[in-house]
């Protein structure tokens, strides 16, 4: 993925950026401290992608902050994830965001322009893991990625995955989600030829423990190319289908 400093660096030498311009943004200090937050200014000139907000344990007035020294220091897109509705109600006084309940998502700023390189897939086990595997999709669409969504099509009924097997063999990364047993990630596995993240939920009775048993099972995966994140971190699979969706040889 290209980053912010090569394409300054482009803009210097095709002459749409001056020299002075290109050294004063590299110059710029690479975070900012507001006292209980160091805001990350150059994440984006390193990772290919801007710092996202964790929104779990922070206070309205905290994310404001936070969200305030990010546009101030030109930044147009924010997201913050694990942000409740409450919270969400607060910060929106303040700046305007787009809150998606399901996710516990907000969204500072436009849509980004599809610029992956193909289609992610989301699938879930489930119904009842639709709220994870919402922040695995509105993280990918945030960060540029066309997104298809299919859900319900666990293993309980293994027709309605199948009756989707044009749309996860053209997909470039799968995201698959699912508490119980954690059964799918396997099955997606064996069928297609890209990477699949696996993302185990806590969904399930008793002895799933918590999401436990799902995570041991997809660790423990017989299909090649699965990988696997923690469990309900819809987030982390969406950033690293992101990665895998924009890479270009180097």
């Amino acid at each position: 993925m290209n980053s912010e400093i090569r394409k300054m660096l482009e803009g210097v030498k095709e002459g749409s950026v001056s020299v002075d311009e290109a050294l004063l943004a590299i110059k710029k200090q690479p975070f900012e401290d507001i006292g209980y937050a160091k805001v990350d200014l150059h994440r984006k000139a390193r990772q290919g992608a801007v710092e996202i907000i964790y929104g779990a344990s922070k206070t309205p007035e905290q994310m404001i902050g936070i969200m305030e020294s990010m546009i101030n220091n030109g930044q147009e897109n924010i997201m913050i994830t694990r942000l409740s509705e409450e919270a969400a109600q607060i910060v929106k006084e303040s700046i305007d965001i787009d809150y998606d309940k399901t996710s516990g998502i907000a969204i500072h700023g436009k849509k980004q322009p599809f610029s992956g390189i193909g289609k992610i897939v989301v699938a879930t086990g489930g119904t009842s893991d639709i709220p994870v595997a919402e922040e695995a999709a509105i993280t990918a669409e945030f960060l540029g990625n066309e997104v298809v969504r299919l859900y319900d099509v666990g293993v309980a009924g293994l027709h309605r995955l199948l009756s989707h097997l044009d749309d996860i063999m053209d997909a470039s990364v799968v995201i698959a989600i699912a508490g119980m047993e954690g059964a799918l990630a396997s099955v997606i596995g064996g069928l297609v030829d890209c990477p699949v993240i696996a993302v185990p939920t806590s969904v399930g009775y008793g002895a799933s423990f918590e999401g436990l048993s799902a995570l041991l099972s997809m660790l423990n995966s017989c299909a090649s190319g699965v990988s696997v994140v923690n469990i309900d971190n819809g987030f982390g699979a969406g950033f690293l289908a992101n990665k895998i969706n924009h890479m270009e040889a180097k």
